[in-house]
């Protein structure tokens, strides 16, 4: 009798204790407890690559925030541990084998920008780190490692990407230009683009008339366009670094240069702080973007992330916008944080292994990696500046003044042709 009361008495406290569940909140998840994952890496936080790399650490700690919030990896609270690379690739391979040999770090992730890349994957392949860079063109051509993988959507065929665009709108227009100008910083990422264009401008039988290089530090770019202009192309195709970019479009309107096409592979002009720098200056030049707010362009996550950023990015003193690297800095470590979850892991074999085989849904679209670790497929664009009245931030949040001209499938709009009709 004494037992079945006693049974009777557990079936109606588990039942008790079921109907004040139902009217819980839903647990939350899991604290992260005991050792830090460590996320070790370089970033541009000074010098001339600075206003992108520092918007990309803002992006990757507001991944570090969310995961943490989520539970963290593995059941641990994840860390990120970097340092300034200055925008010097000299520093580079000092920073890895300190994260790696001091730090002990678990993972880590590529720097910004090829010339920042490239030296390190001696020290990466040496440890054998599985190693996603960001913005990197062309990096493991010479190195073939096979934990490699870029976050940059240039795909499998990597130098023409940054220009195929632009030759591909040149060639459609009526007159079609016959002769092209090249010219290109001395730096890896410049050259290796440089290559590409010259590829583009043979398969679209354009007559090369100039095709130089200019020093990474050169200030004063008059000169250049002088020569430039003289040799009087029908299109100028310029891969520059962010400064020199900048230094380009002040001297070519200084100079009142109006060729038919002018642009290509300038970075830095994605920008917010140099688009509002320049202002009316930019408008009619054509250049890759990576990402733009067009609704083709925007996916499952992409505008909460932006609306988290942009309430940060004052504060922060970071780019105000974040679309060009706040966004990938964001999705390239969500995609490792990913592949750790998926294998419940930290061995850098077989994370390679799943990064190598997943198409990986991120907030700037699916991200499947094919040869080489550089995308199966590209999305490059190619985008006009227009109808820039100032450097007003609001010019700049929508597409009032850029319009996709390639790919096909993301196009908003026509080119305006040639150039000095734009401005």
């Amino acid at each position: 009798m004494l037992a079945r009361l006693k049974w009777r008495g557990a079936v109606a406290s588990f039942f008790a204790a079921a109907a004040v569940a139902v009217f819980l909140p839903p647990a939350k998840a899991q604290a992260p407890s005991g050792q830090p994952v460590t996320i070790g890496f370089s970033m541009a936080l000074t010098g001339p690559l600075a206003a992108n790399g520092k918007q990309a650490l803002l992006g990757m700690k507001i991944w570090e925030e969310e995961i943490n919030k989520k539970g963290g990896l593995l059941g641990r609270p994840v860390k990120l541990v970097y340092y300034d690379d200055q925008s010097n690739p000299s520093t580079v391979p000092g920073i890895y084998t300190k994260l790696l040999d001091v730090d002990k770090v678990d993972l880590v992730l590529g720097p910004y920008a090829t010339a920042q890349a490239a030296p390190a994957m001696p020290v990466i392949m040496q440890k054998g780190k599985v190693f996603i860079i960001l913005f990197g063109l062309d990096v493991n051509h010479e190195f073939n490692y096979p934990k490699f993988f870029a976050m940059i959507p240039t795909g499998p065929d990597t130098k023409p990407s940054f220009t195929d665009g632009f030759f591909e709108v040149a060639a459609v227009q009526n007159p079609k230009p016959q002769t092209v100008a090249l010219v290109a910083a001395d730096q890896e990422f410049s050259r290796n683009a440089c290559d590409g264009a010259r590829d583009n401008a043979k398969k679209s039988n354009l007559k090369v008339v100039y095709d130089k290089t200019y020093p990474p530090s050169t200030t004063d770019f008059t000169p250049i366009v002088r020569a430039i202009q003289a040799a009087n192309p029908d299109v100028v195709t310029i891969c520059s670094y962010p400064l020199d970019s900048v230094g380009m479009v002040k001297a070519v309107n200084e100079l009142n240069y109006k060729p038919k096409m002018i642009g290509g592979a300038m970075v830095g002009l994605q920008a917010t702080v140099f688009k509002r720098q320049l202002g009316p200056l930019l408008n009619g030049w054509v250049n890759y973007e990576t990402w733009v707010p067009a609704k083709a362009l925007t996916f499952d996550g992409t505008e909460a992330f932006l609306k988290r950023y942009q309430a940060r990015a004052g504060a922060e003193g970071v780019d105000p916008l974040g679309y060009y690297l706040g966004t990938w800095g964001y999705a390239y470590i969500q995609i490792l944080g990913e592949a750790v979850q998926a294998t419940k892991s930290l061995d850098d074999n077989k994370l390679a292994d799943y990064i190598g085989k997943t198409t990986f849904k991120t907030i700037m679209g699916d991200v499947k990696f094919g040869k080489g670790g550089e995308w199966a497929q590209g999305r490059m664009l190619q985008v006009q500046y227009h109808d820039i009245k100032s450097g007003d931030l609001e010019q700049f949040r929508g597409m009032d003044t850029q319009t996709v001209l390639t790919p096909a499938q993301y196009k908003t709009g026509n080119v305006i042709y040639p150039y000095e009709k734009a401005k």
